[in-house]
């Protein structure tokens, strides 16, 4: 999964880019409100974290220009604690969510989770597949009830796939989403990191869709 964080604090971008990488995300950072825009509308995010009080180019103005593009992508609004009406303008702009600051790190991170599980059509933190079990807010893989180990990049793209159970995903998706901007991305890679997660999982579930990509399939 793949998020991107627009905070004008260098401390609490770097802060919180930590927390979620550890966590088990692809992040973006950005800095001002301009290159937060620019990026949330030409590359592929599965949520978004928006402080409003940005440089350049306000919040509220960012997020009504994606909407008004039609770009859907949940977005998570920081707000000052005491501005209600921040609150309010920042939810009919688009906003799926907030939280005031100061705010425990915990907290945002559990909100993504909530706000990509919706956005997949996902009412709880543990999807389970055939008895594949993955638990989104322990990051945790199961079959059968035994614990699979995974590495970082073999969990996000299962983690993409399991939130888009039947999906035919291409490589250049699989790539856009377990990725960040920085990385030296290779849609190759995608082919040996599946490989890897069919083995270590054990069951027949992962699809190979000739020329198009791979399907997890739920039935």
């Amino acid at each position: 999964m793949r998020l991107l964080l627009a905070e004008d604090d260098p401390d609490l971008s770097r802060q919180l880019k930590s927390f979620l990488e550890d966590s088990g995300y692809a992040v973006d950072a950005s800095l001002d409100g301009e290159d937060a825009h620019f990026l949330g509308e030409t590359e592929s995010y599965d949520a978004i974290i928006l402080d409003l009080g940005l440089p350049v180019m306000d919040g509220i103005s960012i997020l009504k220009k994606w909407r008004d593009a039609g770009i859907d992508t949940p977005v998570l609004i920081l707000t000052a604690r005491d501005s209600w009406s921040e609150k309010v303008a920042g939810l009919d702009a688009g906003a799926d969510d907030y939280v005031p600051k100061p705010f425990q790190i915990e907290e945002v991170l559990a909100r993504i989770r909530a706000l990509i599980r919706r956005a997949a059509g996902q009412a709880s933190s543990e999807i389970s597949i055939q008895g594949l079990t993955l638990n989104s807010a322990t990051s945790k893989v199961t079959v059968d009830g035994m614990p699979i180990k995974l590495t970082a990049q073999e969990y996000k793209l299962l983690s993409y796939m399991m939130h888009h159970p039947n999906k035919v995903i291409s490589r250049t998706e699989l790539t856009e989403h377990i990725y960040d901007q920085d990385f030296d991305r290779d849609s190759n890679t995608i082919e040996v990191f599946v490989t890897r997660v069919r083995k270590k999982i054990g069951i027949d579930i992962i699809k190979t869709i000739r020329g198009l990509g791979y399907q997890l399939v739920s039935e």
